[in-house]
C-alpha cells in the first residue's frame, strides 16, 4: 500500500506515514492532506516537544497500537514529520489511510 503520504511495507511489517502538523490547534484531529502529506491539527504548542507527544499520542489511539510501537523518524523540530510505525500489519494501514476520509 502506496497513498503517497503512507507506505506499509509487509515484509518488513513497517509502516511509515508523513504528516503535516499544525500546533496550536483547539483540538487533535487529521484535517485531510496537505501535499503529499496527512495533516494533523495538533492541541499542544510547538515546544518542549509537547506537540510530538500529542501527535503520537493521537496517532496510537487512532490506530489502535501501543504508544511505544510509533516515533518520529525525521523532521521532530519541523512541521514536516515521518512517523514509523513497527510492527504494522494490513489492518493497520488500513486503519491509518481512513484518517484522510475527512
Amino acid at each position: 500500500m502506496n497513498d503517497g503520504w503512507l507506505r506499509y511495507q509487509a515484509k518488513t511489517a513497517r509502516l511509515t506515514l508523513q504528516i503535516h502538523a499544525q500546533p496550536n490547534a483547539k483540538t487533535t484531529g487529521a484535517a485531510g492532506l496537505h501535499g503529499d502529506a496527512l495533516k494533523v491539527r495538533i492541541a499542544a504548542p510547538a515546544v518542549d516537544d509537547k506537540a510530538n507527544t500529542v501527535l503520537l499520542a493521537w496517532l496510537a489511539a487512532e490506530l489502535q497500537l501501543p504508544r511505544n510501537t510509533l516515533k518520529i523518524r525525521s523532521g521532530a523540530t519541523s512541521r514536516r514529520k515521518v512517523v514509523e510505525i513497527e510492527p504494522a500489519d494490513a489492518a493497520v494501514a488500513s486503519r491509518a489511510a481512513r484518517l484522510a476520509d475527512v
